[in-house]
């Protein structure tokens, strides 16, 4: 983002909770959130804080995203973050300006893609790969 146009705090702290409004209320990924969070309110800040420190690089998120989604592999699906960065698009588009938006959906989009490899992307064990047709091994 070009100087003098990032997001503030303020912005953050106002996109967070309505995003995670459309996040309860959504049909695929709500039952998800409904199950894996006890009290919004704490896990709010923490996502606020999450979004500070990877947009104005605060350092106010200390967890860990990778271990937090983990826990939840059994309930959560692929596809599952691709309807996450649609209604993530959504709520950026509506809410901010469209530089701002555009910025914080493309790091939503890396932060969901290295998700998804390290919760599913797994090479097979060593000596079990097949060859490609045509080629030798």
């Amino acid at each position: 983002m070009p100087a003098g146009f990032a997001i503030t705090e303020t912005q953050i702290a106002a996109l967070v909770p309505r995003f995670y409004d459309k996040v309860r209320a959504d049909g695929m990924i709500g039952p998800v959130f409904a199950g894996a969070i006890d009290d919004w309110a704490p896990h709010l800040d923490t996502l606020i804080a999450f979004w500070s420190s990877v947009m104005l690089t605060s350092g106010r998120y200390k967890g860990n995203p990778m271990a937090a989604h983990m826990k939840h592999l059994a309930t959560i699906t692929p596809p599952m973050f691709d309807r996450w960065l649609a209604l993530w698009a959504q709520v950026t588009a509506e809410t901010l300006p469209t530089h701002i938006a555009d910025a914080l959906q493309a790091k939503a989009e890396r932060i969901a893609q290295s998700l998804k490899l390290a919760l599913y992307f797994r090479l097979p064990p060593r000596g079990t790969a097949t060859a490609t047709p045509g080629q030798e091994t």
